[in-house]
């Protein structure tokens, strides 16, 4: 919004009226039409003094933006256009600042927008409320418990789709800076009944329907439930998919709010095993036996659906089908059992799943108070929100106990609601030093002890008709009321004295009816008396509490053997009355706020609004009648400074600034207009105004001085205006003409200035072109001289380069003919042995020529630089064989030694080794072949960076040249045990593998000889010099994996420290020393169980064979 249209009071812009005290002339047409006309303007918040009308306009708004929640705070009440931001703040503000307990009353019919108005109350007083990861957690709890209470208590109704079926109080806790701690939530009487029944166009709770929907299938087969809707009784199919309503998306926001609550994984799951349960009792059918003593007994149909209840509730199967076919009734001294027919059986089973599913609910309610609730012992202040069923009227006598407690409910809402209201004035009027007068109004309480009073109230009467002896009917209960309450003047039925309809049908025999604040109301008494009851068999009870579901058995601790009450259970009634009188005594020490929730039509459309359902429900909230008690007094009433900031325009005294008290400055405004006396009065902080006629007269003088004001702003604007652009057009003519001045003062500047440029000019080219003729002269004279002498000095060379090439020519004929002469007679000196020498001569020649196409044909054929490459060009001339085959071995060194010019020093000590080990072991071993692609790495184990080896590492300080994991063999029984095998420059080490300790350390020069098969085995031992300190346990007898390189290392080492090859045995059968005994090793062909493993045998104290694949 900008600036200029910044509201300062809900007066400024007012669509219809605002505040309803306000409302002239005030009666019911009038107090429609305004909300009509509001609602019409999409503002669906209307005051009633600090009361808040809300409309549902079924549609979204863009009025709970973030910016409207900065808008709204920390604001007076009245300061901006009705919102429920604006009570919320209020509310906050009070509760911080002051430190008053709060509580904000949310009432209306099923539709009206009552759940959305508390969930706006407290996403406001969170957005508000201070930051902080504990505050911020503590904030999400509180509204994520929203979801999961609307999940299990609300449903689909014919009046809303989303329809709270329970009462909810919740209590926010906050600490002494307003930041949230925690909170406690209070359920009352939840619509239980509408688990095995819903009206037709209706439908079950909402849990239902999104696990079916929104589970994965696996889930759903643990929960043994299938996705088909039409598969459950308890589920009704005409309304089971809603139009905008998502199951499978709100069950997943279910399950999220849960976890952000604080249920655990196992409690989560325990809950929705419990509803299937109650979900699969629906499909449980009974059918009809004779028994042989003639009673009628019931058997379950089809046990497969118990059978799965069973699985999933851990009961046994036997336990709860007795349960739903016998009754035990236990006195005092004797237990008698009862069959059940098939009626009571059904009876049996829809109280189960009715108790199973309320009992669980009210679980949830205090597993989600344990999760909220303050954790600090710390002084708290507190602000309840109660979220409760409105008054409920239905058509056609459908009007049962339900609707009886809850219209008692909302009696006792609405008498503490009018007490608190006219207390709050009362406190106002003494505060402000204004005379209280008494104020008439309608007091419910002769109603409300109609139905609670403790002798003769209708809950206690249908308590004493519970509780007597003998045959119990709903008849029996109205015939007692029409004894005790005949003369009542709010009750009426067809047999009471006082009834008027003695003869009128409209008033059935089975019904009566109790003159209500909102209205008349006729109750069915059909079922008051088993919904009072609200019986559960105790053979049910005690077959849940055998359950080995841990939260089952908890949810019926009645069922317990060991803690068998024989007193009867409180009625449903009593309990309600006790919650209400609990409720009410906790509302009474808070300040209350009210927000009266209002549906404009049944359609559940937008722009729709049905006056004569309006009508209905301004009558039963008792809109009226709030309005009136607030104008029995003072209608408005304002601080001193706003109502002066606001009216002081309309006295010359107080326009533009009063200097002293606004009080005062109020006084003489009021004097200056002439309002009469009677019309206000003046408080200590407040002008009360007693006559909206009154303000609304301000108002108008106001709003025609504003105008007045306006049109003197917009003279003295425009007078300013025009000085103003007199002012800019003088100082911009000044500006041009000096501009323009400069301009031709410039010009003239100019041509003159080139007028002299070009003069200078034409000078200047004049000498210019004078000197360059004089230097044009100058330089053709220059130049003739020096062509002159160029053509002399040619001449006079040419000349001389003739008589030089004439000598030359002539100098070289001489050299010719003498070269001629010459040649002719050593020919005539030489001819005789020129003949003797010709053959040999023409040999040599072709010999050469053939040798020259021999290198060149190599030169184009020769083979690659690789070593390995056998290709050499085939052989063209037979006597060319022994130098073929030098050329081609001078080719292959030369290639070679190519290659190995290309490598590392590293790269030379591996090819060496592998070379050592080809000639140790080739053709000797079998092992030999498979080994010459591995390349050997030696360090096989990383002793530097593993842990666990530190203290091997530690002990040696030595190079490592080998590490290895081997196997010693045992002399006793051939087994192996893995051993670490060190190899350094001066010792061989045996440590052990899991710690790294050293069993045993040899050095080189004690190693005499190591002994091997011929065979593909990995076997070999290591023999040492007898006498030596190693040589004490005898030899070693190894098995490795890598015995070639082991082997290799070990020798070439070896003979790098003491100088001496060591001795390399290859056999199938060898002998090795164990400490004073000599044991063969005999290496024999065999089929293994173990693969191609080899594996040592004992055969005796003398004889080790290994069996080799």
């Amino acid at each position: 919004m900008a600036k200029m249209e910044v509201k300062t009071s809900l007066l400024d812009d007012m669509i219809g009226v605002g505040d309803m005290v306000l409302l002239e002339p005030l009666n019911e047409d009038s107090f429609i039409n305004n909300l009509k006309k509001r609602f019409d303007h999409n503002e669906v918040y209307t005051y009633i003094g600090s009361v808040v009308i809300s409309i549902n306009p079924y549609r979204s708004l863009p009025i709970y933006t973030p910016e409207k929640v900065e808008e709204y705070r920390n604001r007076n009440f009245y300061e901006l256009s009705p919102h429920i931001f604006a009570l919320s703040d209020e509310a906050y503000r009070s509760l911080r600042d002051q430190d008053k307990d709060q509580c904000i009353l949310i009432t209306g019919e099923s539709g009206a927008g009552k759940t959305e108005a508390s969930k706006l109350v407290m996403s406001y007083v969170a957005a508000v409320c201070g930051k902080g990861a504990e505050v911020n957690q503590v904030k999400e709890q509180l509204l994520q418990s929203n979801p999961v209470l609307e999940a299990f208590g609300n449903a689909k109704t014919v009046r809303n789709d989303n329809s709270s079926r329970f009462g909810k109080y919740m209590d926010i806790e906050f600490d002494f800076k307003g930041d949230p701690l925690g909170g406690v939530i209070s359920n009352y009487l939840l619509e239980k009944s509408r688990v095995v029944k819903q009206p037709r166009g209706e439908r079950n709770f909402h849990i239902f329907y999104q696990i079916l929907s929104g589970a994965s299938e696996e889930f759903l087969c643990k929960l043994k439930l299938e996705r088909d809707f039409s598969r459950y009784n308890y589920l009704g199919l005409d309304s089971a998919k809603v139009n905008g309503v998502d199951d499978a998306s709100n069950f997943r926001t279910v399950r999220n709010a849960m976890q952000i609550v604080g249920f655990m994984d196992h409690e989560t799951q325990s809950v929705f095993e419990v509803v299937a349960a109650v979900l699969k009792l629906g499909n449980i059918e009974f059918k009809p036996e004779s028994r042989a003593n003639g009673l009628d007994e019931s058997k379950i149909k089809d046990k497969n659906e118990l059978k799965e209840i069973c699985e999933l509730t851990g009961i046994d199967q036997s336990v709860l089908e007795r349960a739903f076919s016998f009754r035990t009734v236990e006195a005092k001294q004797e237990k008698v059992s009862t069959t059940l027919n098939v009626a009571q059986a059904y009876y049996a089973r829809d109280a189960l799943a009715k108790n199973l599913y309320s009992r669980l609910f009210s679980w949830l309610v205090t597993r989600i108070n344990e999760s909220i609730k303050a954790q600090t012992k710390v002084r708290k202040k507190v602000m309840g929100v109660l979220d409760i069923y409105g008054f409920e009227i239905f058509e056609n006598a459908d009007n049962s106990f339900e609707q009886f407690i809850i219209n008692y409910c909302n009696e006792k809402l609405q008498q503490i609601f009018i007490e608190l209201t006219l207390k709050e004035e009362q406190e106002e009027y003494i505060r402000e030093g204004i005379e209280w007068t008494n104020i008439e109004y309608f007091n419910n309480a002769i109603i409300c002890d109609l139905i609670e009073n403790n002798q003769t109230g209708i809950l206690a009467m249908l308590d004493e008709e519970c509780l007597r002896p003998g045959t119990v009917t709903d008849d029996t209960f109205l015939e007692k009321l029409n004894q005790v309450c005949a003369t009542h003047q709010h009750f009426e039925s067809r047999m009471s004295k006082c009834s008027r309809f003695l003869n009128d049908t409209s008033l059935p025999h089975s019904c009566f009816r109790i003159q209500h604040y909102a209205g008349k109301v006729m109750y069915q008494v059909e079922g008051f008396v088993d919904k009072n009851n609200d019986l559960l068999y105790r053979d049910l009870s005690q077959a849940m509490w055998k359950a080995n579901h841990s939260l089952i058995k908890a949810l019926f601790p009645e069922g317990n053997p060991a803690k068998i009450n024989l007193k009867r259970p409180p009625t449903a009634g009593s309990q309600f009355k006790a919650s209400v009188a609990t409720l009410m005594k906790n509302l009474q020490t808070k300040n209350p706020n009210y927000i009266r929730c209002i549906k404009p039509n049944d359609k559940k459309a937008a722009h729709i609004f049905n006056d004569a359902l309006v009508c209905h429900q301004i009558r039963y909230l008792g809109l009226l009648e709030n309005v009136r008690v607030r104008r029995a007094g003072y209608a408005f009433r304002q601080a001193y400074e706003p109502c002066l900031e606001r009216y002081k325009m309309l006295c010359k005294q107080t326009w533009p600034h009063w200097r002293g008290p606004a009080r005062a400055g109020v006084e003489v405004l009021f004097d200056e207009l002439g309002i009469p006396e009677e019309e206000f009065s003046f408080g200590r902080s407040k002008i009360f105004i007693r006559n909206p006629r009154t303000l609304f007269k301000l108002e108008d003088l106001r709003k025609q001085r504003l105008e007045d004001l306006a049109t003197l702003i917009e003279k003295i604007y425009r007078g300013w205006k025009c000085r103003t652009r007199f002012l800019l057009m003088k100082k911009s003519q000044i500006v041009i003409a000096s501009w323009v001045r400069r301009y031709a003062q410039q010009k003239r500047y100019q041509k003159i200035k080139s007028s002299a440029i070009i003069v200078q000019s034409y000078i200047r080219g004049w000498k210019a072109r004078k000197l360059l003729r004089e230097l044009k002269h100058l330089k053709r004279c220059n130049e003739a001289a020096t062509i002159i002498a160029a053509y002399w000095h040619g001449t006079q060379a040419r000349r001389e380069l003739k008589r030089l090439k004439e000598e030359a020519r002539r100098k070289h004929a001489v050299a010719v003919i003498w070269a001629y002469w010459l040649g002719l007679k050593v020919r005539r000196e030489y001819r005789k042995f020129f003949r003797a020498n010709a053959g040999r001569k023409i040999y040599e020649f072709t010999l050469q020529r053939l040798m020259q196409k021999y290198f060149l044909e190599m030169k184009k054929k020769m083979p690659s630089l690789s070593p390995i490459d056998k290709n050499w060009p085939a052989r063209p001339y037979l006597f060319l064989d022994s130098t073929h085959k030098e050329l081609k071995r001078i080719f292959h060194l030369w290639r070679c030694k190519k290659y190995r010019d290309q490598f590392t020093d590293q790269q030379k000590l591996i090819y060496e080794e592998k070379l050592e080990a080809s000639e140790l072991f080739k053709d000797k071993k079998a092992l030999y072949p498979a080994s010459v692609g591995q390349p050997f790495q030696g360090a096989y184990l990383e002793i530097s960076e593993n842990p666990k080896y530190k203290k091997l590492k530690d002990a040696v300080d030595e190079k490592i040249i080998i590490a290895e994991v081997v196997n010693k063999i045992n002399r006793a029984n051939g087994k192996a045990t893995s051993r670490i095998f060190l190899l350094t420059k001066n010792n061989v080490l045996l440590a052990d593998q899991k710690n790294g300790t050293i069993k045993s350390e040899v050095p080189l020069g004690d190693v005499t000889k190591v002994s091997m098969s011929s065979q593909n085995d990995g076997f070999f031992a290591v023999h040492l010099k007898e006498g030596s300190e190693a040589a004490t346990k005898g030899d070693f007898l190894l098995s490795s994996d890598h015995l070639i390189e082991m082997a290799t290392k070990l020798y070439r080492t070896t003979l790098s420290q003491t100088k001496q090859k060591l001795n390399i045995e290859i056999s199938d059968e060898f002998l090795v020393q164990f400490k004073q005994d000599k044991v063969c090793v005999k290496f024999i062909q065999g089929s293994q169980k173990n693969g191609n493993i080899p594996t040592c045998k004992r055969k005796n104290n003398r004889l080790l064979e290994v069996a080799v694949p």
